[in-house]
């Protein structure tokens, strides 16, 4: 039998900040029951819509470096021709629903200034369209019937009012900051006072940019609002690496791009949308779905197609999304974990890579679960009592507490594709179980660049956990040009050494390219598992 070294890789629960996404501000006025009821909602949905869907380009941003023609026809001529006449927020709503979405996250305004909702502050926005109704309100209205809770995403950038004074239109340098423009300043509050008082209980808001003097103001409107972005990390386009305990969230489009995008798209499918919304909880946080309506009102048939996908696993599975927290691990291999600490449960999710066929017993090993006398094993949805056309089966979940390990085996008894072949993940839920390992924790403290190009990772061992010895290495990435939030997954590992004790190390990086913007963290791995710090990122002199 292989061993257990060689079998079993594990990502541990660090409670380290997460450097990659936007730091929490430090007076946050959310409540701690208001985010311990964010936490537990797990899965909200996003959208991006505006009209500019009608281009099929990216949201706003295309303003950016456009000259005045294309500014003069974006502004004044693209409202004309946006009428979503198929627009139904009520089919969104129930899809949404579902799919098992808690929450809903709509862009009343994104950077270009073009507001979705009734406002008296401009005339760029839906109420000036051959629609000129509030979409807004109608989307709040769908979802909150559908008992979806109602969120706020709203840009402090607004691209409109810098053309309207002469600014060069720009994202994230001074010139353009609110703070530095009192009349955008204003003429943010003013909005964002529209939005708080005109349009009922808005459960969240998203504030994507500079947040001073608006955070405040939604707290002073709604005492109980949750302020997402600007107040939690809400990491785009990656989980991270590091599990965090605290709130936080992370933003994932199906494809590409997060408005609609007719062309040259390439989606995500629908199992991995659910692998993401899983990896995602195991490791504590929020995952928010985007979807990018057509300029008609419609759902893109992809999109629809994949919500669809979740739905069917959500309606099996959602149990083991819904109010959890991260196990003591993430993951064993391709078994990943989430945890109601209520009562104890602790729902290991089988991410094969080969497909559970149905009819097949399954045999597992758990390393990280130890069971108790009141422990209870079954398959999620499944009465474990009959598999279909074979009445001489009994599919019954069952496990055995050994010096190995806890040993599972299970049968996928329930048929949810015509032809058997459901290649999605299938949870096991355990009841009354406990921790069955002490693993180690590392802190990544800083990153210094040296004089010779190469970069010092400096990270402190505070446990070896349970091993004697452990493998210390760094981590980093390339970031270079990329939003504050924004990530991609791939990251390259230094040579490792061996430590044996705990207290402070530091581990050189060499190679590292001039002019570029690298992100570091400290790795630690157990003859069991591996874990990981927080991530601190460097920015390379140029050698010219």
């Amino acid at each position: 039998m292989k061993s257990i070294r060689s079998c079993f890789f594990l990502a541990f629960i660090l409670c380290q900040p997460l450097a990659s996404a936007v730091e929490p501000v430090a007076n946050s006025r959310n409540k701690a029951e208001r985010l311990e009821w964010f936490r537990d909602l797990g899965f909200g949905l996003f959208i991006h819509w505006s009209h500019d869907s009608q281009l099929g380009s990216v949201i706003s941003h295309s303003m950016v470096g456009a000259d005045e023609d294309y500014l003069n026809r974006f502004v004044n001529e693209l409202p004309k021709t946006f009428n979503p006449r198929k627009f139904h927020p009520q089919d969104w709503a129930a899809l949404a629903k579902l799919a098992g979405t808690k929450y809903v996250m709509f862009t009343t305004k994104h950077h270009s200034g073009f507001c979705m909702y009734d406002t008296k502050t401009t005339d760029f926005g839906i109420m000036h369209t051959p629609f000129k109704r509030d979409i807004t309100a109608e989307v709040f209205d769908a979802f909150r019937a559908q008992g979806i809770s109602a969120g706020v995403y709203f840009s402090p950038d607004d691209f409109w009012w810098l053309r309207e004074n002469k600014i060069t239109i720009q994202r994230q340098i001074e010139e353009v900051h609110p703070r530095n423009n009192p009349g955008l300043m204003k003429h943010n509050q003013a909005q964002l006072r529209e939005l708080m008082t005109g349009y009922g209980k808005i459960d969240m808001v998203f504030f994507d940019g500079e947040t001073d003097g608006l955070t405040d103001l939604a707290w002073d409107l709604q005492p109980d609002t949750v302020v997402t972005r600007g107040a939690i990390r809400t990491p785009e386009q990656h989980i991270p690496g590091t599990p965090i305990d605290e709130p936080w969230e992370s933003c994932l489009t199906m494809g590409t791009q997060w408005q609609y995008k007719p062309t040259n798209e390439v989606y995500m499918s629908g199992g991995e949308i659910i692998r993401k919304l899983i990896e995602t909880r195991a490791k504590g946080g929020n995952f928010l779905l985007n979807v990018g309506p057509k300029p008609d009102g419609e759902l893109p048939i992809e999109q629809e197609e994949r919500l669809r996908e979740v739905a069917l696993w959500m309606f099996v599975n959602g149990e083991c999304i819904y109010g959890v927290r991260p196990w003591i691990v993430t993951n064993e291999n391709d078994l990943w974990f989430t945890h109601d600490r209520k009562s104890g449960t602790v729902y290991v999710i089988v991410k094969s890579k080969e497909r559970w066929k149905h009819g097949e017993w399954k045999d597992l090993v758990l390393h990280s679960v130890r069971a108790t006398d009141q422990t209870q094993a079954s398959v999620l949805s499944q009465n474990d009592k009959a598999l279909e056309y074979q009445p001489d089966v009994l599919p019954k979940t069952t496990f055995e507490q050994t010096p190995d390990g806890l040993k599972l085996r299970a049968m996928r008894a329930q048929r949810l594709y015509n032809d058997r072949k459901w290649p999605n993940p299938v949870v096991i839920k355990l009841t009354h179980v406990k921790p069955a390992l002490v693993p180690p924790q590392v802190e990544t403290l800083a990153a210094k660049r040296s004089s010779d190009g190469s970069v010092e990772v400096r990270a402190k061992l505070h446990s070896l956990g349970d091993s004697k010895t452990v493998e210390a290495s760094a981590e980093y990435r390339d970031i270079t040009g990329l939003d504050v939030n924004e990530r991609m997954e791939n990251w390259e590992a230094s040579p490792s050494l061996v430590r044996d004790s705990t207290g402070e190390f530091g581990i050189s990086v060499q190679g590292l390219q001039p002019g570029k913007t690298y992100e570091f963290r400290a790795k630690i791995k157990h003859p069991l598992l591996t874990v990981y710090g927080s991530e601190v990122r460097v920015l390379m002199k140029d050698s010219h």
